[in-house]
């Protein structure tokens, strides 16, 4: 019996010994990837502008990248805020910099759109994000490890606030001390040093120039980007000696004009930077731009790509060996990312849409076609439907607000540069409406531009088209669209003369077709001047007043920024916005349009509440195509040139006759002074110009009387 049970368990140990393995080889999971001391890869990102709703799939490519290389670095440029309603909790919630954080974000830096709602705002939303992580943390205290949130927040990095400038001024002070403050509070540092497994990567962040002139409201002064990087490259090599050196520009590109290409210039000014992620001109590089040995690396706008960089150790220093692109439309959604963003998005539900009586995913119209997609919006002078409807839904928003004390707005103005949405075909949503107008904040401290109500004069308004038709070649973002007018813009006219045709188009474009006396194809042709009369006779469309004062809306930035066209344009274009009594405006919160429940006319409610009241929930037929409200007349006709001409091309015309005038005098009195010399000398030694004896050439071969040849003691002379 015993040996029987000796048997039976000798069986057992044999075959659990042979099991064991196979179990174990069950269980195994892949073998992790082993971190390569060599290689150093990032994840980067640029002006995602609240973009949430895209991070489940972001999530997954960040997942896949630290599967290959577990040691990546994944890093933002700034702009992470203001694009859609998830930005309406940006100073209760935080939202957008918490879910940089859960998908693991290590640094990223400040932009322009992170001071829509102030210092103040930035100063909230800072603070707002350390108290939830203290939150997160005291309560993973008492939970055990697996149900511990680890929250994390990024590192922020941003090298060149000017802070005793900004305290010094005494109505900055106290804002700028709260954000100094908040800064210190989240740990906000001029430069970081991130080690993974040996490898150090250094980080700092630079606010550009013109990210500081798009923050006018900022309150905040900025130090000189170059001469800044300068400082604190040197002092990273002097202290902290990594293999990298990262520069998070919110200071962006221009290809087409390189004197303003801000991170162009950096790279080539600074030695000692790796690699510049370029931020605020939402560009997408598909391949490196390298400039004095800096990688500059840009993935276009609202985290619809993301990029992949690697760097690779070669003869003992780290050189670019990969650069890529990538979709995120392309990549499946991380399902505890979405649950994340939702719980986000049931905040704005609660707090900001319900409060109008509103939902995100609410349908509030349909549209039978695409409108402009964002990323072409603008690229190209003339009209557009997208445009004209925005335009338009100002003067719907500012006639419900009024009521019955509404005074008719005559132009409305709507530069590209605040559109940050379309419409696409089908459904359109509440979110979609506030998408397309969601920037900014008011004198009220809370989401989207107010809408604000100024006065300018016919000639003034010539002028603001001028500033379409010549500046926004340079500056995109200052292409404009009206309701209201309707011009012709001649690019091979005079630089700041290029606006041909201008006309009030009259009657309320809210309700009735806006006139299109004439088509595209009838450009150069006797059509226009005979379809212009023809509007002008019906009083369909006026000749501007150069003198009367018309009534124009356009949101708060907007109108700030036409306030400072004078200044920018070093006076050659005069444009003072005014108050109905034509008094010059020094603060133009003053004139923002409010509701009739006090609360300010924001440009989103604006737009929402007039696709909202659209007829059989359809969008109208006129905004299916463009209404030729904008023309590009590419005539280089001489009869084009000279038409119509402004008061500066008459002043440059009368520059060049003076210029002519006086070159022409100083030759006049040349060719005097020449002829009084030989005169002198003329009168001096009895000779004329040709010398004496009214010859000199021939001189010896003249006798007193009759040719030239006689005489001469040529041996052809027997032959004459």
């Amino acid at each position: 019996m015993l040996k029987k049970v000796l048997v039976v368990l000798l069986i057992l140990i044999v075959g659990l010994t042979m099991l064991v393995p196979t179990m174990m080889s069950f269980g195994e999971e892949k073998e992790e990837v082993k971190s390569n001391p060599d290689e150093i890869s990032f994840v980067f990102n640029h002006d995602m502008h609240s973009h949430l709703e895209r991070f489940a799939r972001l999530g997954t490519i960040i997942d896949e990248q630290k599967k290959s290389d577990p040691d990546t670095y994944v890093v933002d440029a700034g702009d992470f805020a203001m694009g859609t309603p998830f930005q309406t909790i940006y100073k209760t919630e935080a939202a957008e910099l918490r879910m940089l954080g859960y998908l693991g974000f290590d640094v990223t830096t400040l932009g322009n759109h992170e001071f829509d709602f102030r210092s103040a705002g930035l100063s909230a939303m800072l603070n707002r994000a350390v108290d939830a992580k203290k939150a997160s943390d005291e309560a993973d205290a008492k939970l055990p490890e697996k149900k511990k949130a680890n929250m994390k927040l990024p590192q922020l990095v941003i090298s060149n606030i000017d802070w005793d400038k900004t305290l010094k001024e005494k109505k900055l002070k106290t804002d700028g001390e709260a954000l100094q403050a908040a800064l210190a509070n989240y740990g906000a540092q001029s430069y970081t040093v991130i080690e993974k497994n040996g490898k150090r990567v250094a980080f700092f962040g630079i606010f550009g120039k013109e990210s500081a002139d798009y923050a006018p409201e900022s309150g905040t002064y900025f130090l000189d980007p170059v001469e800044t990087a300068r400082k604190v490259v040197a002092k990273i090599k002097k202290e902290a000696a990594p293999d990298l050196i990262v520069c998070l520009s919110h200071s962006g590109t221009n290809p087409k004009d390189k004197a303003k290409s801000e991170d162009e210039i950096l790279a080539k000014n600074v030695d000692g930077i790796d690699m510049i992620v370029s931020g605020h001109s939402h560009t997408m590089y598909t391949k490196p731009l390298i400039v004095n040995n800096t990688l500059i690396a840009s993935t276009g706008e609202y985290a619809q790509h993301t990029g992949i960089v690697r760097f690779t150790r070669q003869d003992g220093k780290f050189k670019l060996t990969n650069y890529e692109i990538k979709a995120v439309e392309a990549a499946e959604e991380k399902k505890e990312v979405a649950k994340e963003v939702e719980k986000f998005k049931k905040l704005v539900d609660e707090n900001f849409f319900g409060v109008e009586g509103w939902k995100w995913d609410q349908v509030i119209a349909r549209s039978s076609t695409d409108f402009t997609p964002t990323a072409n919006f603008a690229m190209e002078q003339g009209d557009d439907a997208l445009g004209n409807m925005l335009a338009d839904s100002f003067v719907y928003g500012t006639k419900v607000a009024e009521g019955d004390k509404y005074v008719p707005v005559d132009v409305t103005v709507l530069p590209a540069g605040i559109v940050r949405g379309t419409f696409n075909a089908g459904d359109v949503t509440v979110a979609d409406a506030y998408n397309s107008l969601s920037l900014g904040t008011g004198k009220d401290g809370e989401p989207g531009y107010p809408l604000v109500s100024i006065y300018l004069t016919g000639g003034e308004l010539r002028y603001l088209a001028e500033v379409d038709a010549s500046v926004s070649e340079m500056m995109q973002p200052a292409r404009l669209f009206t309701s209201g007018l309707m011009y012709t813009v001649n690019p091979n006219r005079m630089f700041l003369n290029r606006v041909e045709e201008i006309y009030k188009v009259n009657g309320d474009p809210t309700v009735e077709h806006a006139p299109i006396p004439y088509q595209a194809g009838d450009i150069g042709s006797d059509k226009v001047d005979a379809a212009i009369e023809k509007a002008e006779n019906e009083k369909t469309v006026e000749k501007l007043d150069s003198d009367k004062l018309y009534r124009v809306v356009g949101d708060l930035y907007s109108c700030q920024m036409i306030g400072s066209v004078g200044a920018q344009s070093k006076g050659l274009l005069s444009i003072t916005p005014k108050d109905k009594d034509g008094k010059e405006i020094k603060n133009f919160e003053d004139h923002i349009i409010y509701r009739e429940n006090g609360k300010e006319l924001k440009e989103w409610y604006a737009v929402t509440s007039y696709v909202d009241s659209f007829p059989d929930d359809t969008f109208p037929l006129r905004y299916q195509a463009p209404e030729y409200r904008k023309v590009v007349n590419d005539s280089k006709s001489i009869v084009s040139f000279f038409r119509n001409p402004n008061k500066l091309f008459l002043m440059a015309i009368g520059v060049i006759v003076l210029v002519l005038a006086i070159l022409i005098l100083i030759i006049v009195l040349i060719v005097k002074l020449i002829r009084r010399i030989f005169l002198r000398r003329r009168t001096r030694n009895g000779t004329d110009i040709f010398g004496p004896g009214g010859g000199g050439i021939y001189r010896g071969y003249v006798k007193k009387k009759g040719s030239i040849f006689r005489g001469s003691k040529s041996k052809y002379t027997s032959k004459w």
